[in-house]
This record gives C-alpha cells, sequence and structure tokens, in this order.
C-alpha cells in the first residue's frame, strides 16, 4: 500500500496565501498565547512580506492534496548574528502529525536557507513544545541567551549553525 502524497510548495497564488493565512491562524490558535506581541495580525495582512525571496521563504506541506503545515524563514536583522536568518511559523495540523512532516519541513527550511547563503538560523519556542525542542535539537540547533522580547514565560531560544554538519531527515 503507498503512502501518502506529500508536497511541499512554495504559496504562489491568491488562493495559495488564502490557505498559507488558514493554516496560520490554526497555528496561533494551537499556542493558547496572543502573538499581538509579534504583530501577527500585521504579518498575516501582509503576506508575503518578510517570508518573499530573495531573503524568506514560505513553505506549504500538501498531503493528499490538503494543507497540512506551514514552515518560514525571514532575514533576522540583528547584530549579534550577522547573516542569519529566523524560523517561523512551523507548525502541523494536528490529524497531520503522523507523518513526520515537522521534520520534513524544518529540514527543508534549514537547507534552504544555507542555499540563501546564511550562515545560522535561530527560533523560539516554548516550555510547552516538548515535541518540537526535541525536534530542533536533533537538528543541530542550541540554546542561545533571547534576541529579541518575548513576554511569555517560558521561552527558549535557539540557534544552528548552517555551514556544520547537520543530520539529515534522510539519512
Amino acid at each position: 500500500m503507498a503512502g501518502p502524497d506529500i508536497q511541499l510548495i512554495t504559496p504562489e497564488s491568491a488562493d495559495d496565501w488564502h490557505e498559507t493565512r488558514l493554516v496560520l491562524r490554526d497555528y496561533a490558535a494551537s499556542l493558547e498565547v496572543d502573538l499581538c506581541f509579534q504583530g501577527f495580525e500585521e504579518e498575516l495582512a501582509d503576506l508575503p512580506s518578510t517570508y518573499a525571496p530573495p531573503g524568506g521563504l514560505m513553505l506549504l506541506a500538501i498531503v493528499d492534496g490538503a494543507v497540512a503545515g506551514s514552515g518560514a524563514f525571514r532575514p533576522l536583522p540583528d547584530a549579534d548574528y550577522p547573516n542569519a536568518c529566523e524560523m517561523k511559523r512551523l507548525f502541523v495540523r494536528p490529524a497531520f502529525r503522523r507523518f513526520g512532516l515537522g521534520r520534513l519541513l524544518a529540514q527543508s527550511l534549514i537547507d534552504r536557507a544555507t542555499e540563501a547563503g546564511y550562515s545560522s538560523m535561530l527560533l523560539d519556542t516554548l516550555d510547552d513544545m516538548e515535541a518540537a525542542r526535541g525536534l530542533y535539537e536533533s537538528l543541530g540547533f542550541v540554546e542561545v541567551p533571547p534576541f529579541y522580547f518575548n513576554p511569555i514565560p517560558g521561552a527558549h531560544y535557539l540557534k544552528v549553525d548552517l555551514g556544520a554538519f547537520r543530520p539529515s531527515y534522510f539519512g
């Protein structure tokens, strides 16, 4: 029996961006925290904005024709981390969490950020996201000091050097 048809796409059409907004709203709802401190509503209204190539990227995971998840990166203008990008909005809808899509999206974002010439990727995550933190650790991310203000208790800040060896999803 064949497995599901899994694709990673970059949104291009108006319909793709509509679907992107829907999955990002699901992402925000899953957090049970208010993302207003990140300008989340403005981000949705202005898509693709900072996620536009060549400095950024938005990916949608499609499983058997349905939008199953998302992930993105954008430039991170920070003097402490020159030539860095930030991974954002990595999310897999609950019905699709058995296919390894989180790892596939994260590894693809790392690979594409490396191809785009970034030297490091940073992200933030929360205490209660244990599975995500385990995934990031398996991909070579390590804890770093905060690189921006996050008012949510239990925020973790992580970084991976993109030139360094990283385990591959496929190997």
